[in-house]
C-alpha cells in the first residue's frame, strides 16, 4: 500500500511572490554651471627633484637628529616627500613628528 490514501492530495506548490519595480525618480533639471573663474597661479611650481641647497639642508638635518638605522630612513624619506612638495626643512620635519 502507498502512504498515500486515493482521497487525500499531495501538498500543493506555492505560487512565487511577484517583486514589485520602484520606477526610478525623475532627475531633476540640471542647474545652470557658472563661469569658470581662473584658478591663482601657483607660487611654486615642484619640479619634483630637490635642489642643491635643499639636500645640503636635509643632510645637516639628518646629522642633528641622532636617529639610528630604519628610524633614520623613515624620517629622511617622509622629509624628502615633504620638501619635494615645497615644504622647508623646518616645517616638514613639524608636520612629520606631529608638531
Amino acid at each position: 500500500m502507498s502512504s498515500y490514501s486515493s482521497d487525500s492530495k499531495p501538498p500543493a506548490k506555492k505560487k512565487a511572490r511577484s517583486k514589485k519595480v520602484k520606477a526610478p525618480a525623475p532627475e531633476p533639471a540640471p542647474e545652470p554651471e557658472p563661469e569658470p573663474t581662473p584658478a591663482p597661479a601657483p607660487a611654486k611650481k615642484s619640479s619634483g627633484k630637490m635642489s642643491e641647497k635643499q639636500k645640503a639642508d636635509l643632510r645637516k638635518h639628518m646629522e642633528k637628529t641622532g636617529l639610528t638605522g630604519t628610524e633614520a630612513k623613515k624620517h629622511r624619506m617622509g622629509m624628502m616627500v615633504r620638501v619635494r612638495r615645497g615644504m622647508t626643512i623646518k616645517s616638514a620635519h613639524a608636520d612629520l613628528m606631529g608638531k
